[in-house]
């Protein structure tokens, strides 16, 4: 958590001295401006520790009102510098293949002012459309068949919807109506249901509670559960309905759902230290065995004792082209992979946000899976 810290600090102030001496160098500043520029950008690389801090004081209106002044900017600034780099690049291969056929590169490399007003003009649309597009959750649709499936079950999974600051009632009632049109017979909450201090949120946990399927309400922890303090986490997540599964496993509806923690279990120390593998292989083969896991890793050991894992984490990036590096280091980021031994595993992109409240070029998501026994021959 520390090093992750450190890495996010180190990252985002580099992208604020980026910004800014690409807006130097596009227009004229006085010293008056270029200080009242630094100063915002100061207070902006250090507004997620204001946030937390004035959560923590109980400062609930100041600390919404700078989560969408310092996301919203978050989001902004990525989606600026990513445009601008991509200038910076085109300018370098240009300037390369000119100087190699000893052309004037001038005519068709965009000067810096130019290209700075493009950059900020595409930063400012896709960022006002990926905050729209972030509240209009789709219905992602799945069929998965199998002769270990005795009769046909359908289950709804919901996956980072990040309940605090951002995310509030109303959202949560959309992906509500979305599970509650979907009707299903078991609904899933792949971790990650809430986001920082969640103090106050009694209201959300009753609208999460007005669903309750044939077979029950399950549950994982993601590793905001353990950012936001394990024990008030779990205690909304059981007032939401779910039975939460830590590193264990139930037998509902003729089928095996088994769940494990996130990785941040071990940093905080709060490791149930039982391996996939130890689970796994005390269920019933003859069933089929649904595995939740918040990030889409398969543990090789685990390999053939499930048949299909549900996971999120990734939100595939959120912010293109963010999602060029999650795909470095989740290869399955998002939709539906095949695993070793004949195991299937579904990446949901998430229903909330995570930082901005903006999703570009990956829309937010509810899953509706069909578990379909496989016919008789």
């Amino acid at each position: 958590m520390r090093l992750f810290l450190v890495t996010f600090l180190l990252a985002y102030i580099l992208m604020h001295a980026y910004a800014f001496f690409r807006i130097k160098a596009a227009l004229s500043l006085s010293t008056k401006m270029a200080v009242s520029i630094s100063v915002f950008m100061a207070v902006m690389v250090l507004s997620p520790f204001i946030i937390h801090y004035a959560e923590r004081q109980g400062l609930e209106f100041f600390a919404r009102l700078m989560s969408y002044t310092g996301y919203l900017w978050m989001g902004e600034l990525f989606l600026f510098v990513s445009a601008s780099f991509a200038f910076d690049i085109y300018r370098m291969i240009l300037s390369a293949v000119n100087s190699i056929f000893r052309r004037d590169p001038h005519t068709i490399i965009p000067s810096a002012q130019l290209s700075f007003f493009i950059s900020l003009l595409f930063s400012i649309t896709a960022c006002a459309y990926g905050y729209f597009d972030a509240k209009d959750i789709r219905t992602e649709h799945l069929t998965v068949t199998s002769s270990r499936i005795s009769r046909a079950l359908k289950i709804v999974q919901i996956s980072d919807v990040h309940i605090g600051l951002i995310v509030r009632g109303d959202r949560v009632r959309k992906i509500m109506d979305i599970v509650r049109t979907a009707n299903p017979d078991i609904l899933v909450s792949t971790g990650d249901l809430v986001d920082g201090q969640i103090n106050g949120l009694e209201g959300i946990a009753n609208i999460l509670n007005e669903i309750n399927p044939g077979y029950g309400k399950f549950a994982i922890t993601g590793n905001h559960e353990f950012y936001a303090g394990l024990g008030q986490a779990l205690s909304f997540t059981e007032k939401a309905g779910f039975r939460i599964l830590r590193e264990e496993a139930v037998d509902v509806g003729g089928i095996n759902i088994a769940g494990v923690d996130d990785p941040a279990s071990n940093i905080y120390g709060l490791s149930r230290k039982v391996s996939e593998k130890e689970l796994l292989s005390g269920l019933d083969p003859e069933k089929f065995t649904l595995l939740l896991k918040h990030r889409p890793l398969a543990d090789k050991n685990a390999a053939g004792l499930f048949d299909l894992q549900l996971s999120g984490h990734t939100h595939k990036g959120q912010i293109f082209p963010f999602s060029l590096i999650t795909k470095i280091y989740y290869p399955s980021h998002a939709g539906l992979s095949s695993l070793p031994g004949n195991s299937l595993l579904y990446v949901s992109r998430g229903a909330g946000t995570w930082g901005p409240p903006v999703r570009f070029l990956s829309p937010p998501e509810v899953t509706v899976i069909d578990l379909v026994p496989l016919p008789i021959p």
